[in-house]
Formats: C-alpha cells, sequence, structure tokens
C-alpha cells in the first residue's frame, strides 16, 4: 500500500520511527515531512499536504502526526476529500475506515508509544470500507458540506 506520513516537531520522532517499520512491513512510504528536528515548525505545512495527496488518490491512506494529534485532525479536515480521526485505539482504527471510509488517520506524537502507534497503524491499513448503502448516504451528507457555498 502506498501510505503518506507527516508531522511536525510533536511527532518528529515517532514519525521516524512509524517510516522505517512501514517500510519493513513492504509498504510504498511517502513522507511529506518534517525531515528535521525543528520546534517552530507548523503542522499545517505538512498535514495538508499530505491530506491532498489522499483526497487525490496519490497516496492510498494518510498517517498525520503531531504533539496531540488533534491539530493534525483539524488540518487533515480542512481538505475536501478527507476524512481524518484521531486515533488512540484499535477498535476506531478500524471501525473508522469500515463504517466511515477514513482515510487519514492522526496520531499524537507526545501521547502515543511507537508500539501502540504500530498496531494503530496496521489495524487502520488493513481494514475496508464496507460499502454498505447507509455508509454511502451517511458520507455523501458529509460529502455536501465541502461543496456548499459560504455565506
Amino acid at each position: 500500500m502506498r501510505v503518506g506520513i507527516a508531522t511536525d516537531h510533536g511527532g518528529f520522532d515517532l514519525k521516524e520511527k512509524m517510516v522505517a517499520q512501514l517500510r519493513k512491513s513492504g509498504h510504498d512510504v511517502v513522507d511529506f515531512g518534517v525531515h528535521e528536528l525543528n520546534p517552530t515548525d507548523d503542522f499545517p505545512d505538512t498535514v495538508i499536504p499530505l491530506a491532498r495527496a489522499v483526497a487525490e488518490g496519490k497516496v492510498d491512506r494518510g498517517v498525520a502526526i503531531c504533539g496531540s494529534g488533534v491539530g493534525a485532525c483539524v488540518a487533515a479536515n480542512k481538505v475536501a476529500g478527507a476524512r481524518a480521526a484521531l486515533i488512540t485505539e484499535t477498535f476506531s482504527a478500524h471501525q473508522g475506515v469500515e463504517d466511515d471510509d477514513m482515510n487519514v488517520m492522526c496520531l499524537g506524537g507526545r501521547v502515543t508509544g511507537p508500539s501502540l502507534a504500530m498496531e494503530l497503524i496496521q489495524t487502520f491499513l488493513s481494514a475496508h470500507f464496507k460499502g454498505d448503502e447507509r455508509f454511502k448516504r451517511r458520507l455523501a451528507k458529509v460529502a455536501a458540506l465541502e461543496t456548499e457555498k459560504k455565506s
């Protein structure tokens, strides 16, 4: 699977570990940065390009990491076609894909250890959207918000 990954300084160490493990597991990893630890960087600078790549189909799924995962999630969800969630346990890692077609998983680099992070990522990547009519109907309602004109 082609997996995109992005971070800021808050998730830099975790991202570096996840990139290595994902590649070792046979995934094609696209690293959107950051590529060096810099405490003044901003998560939108890497997370938004990642979310756009997911929405445009340039990568199959995305993993966005910041200190808590919250900012990365907020930023990713501003991109039309990106469906991101902050994940802290395995049920949501697969259920978010199965029912909600989640395509960007967000993690907190300061709150999620590398072993759990890898387990969550593997669960996320192995899950598949069920495609039931009720799930498609709900996603269509959410997608309609992305095309509404703001008044």
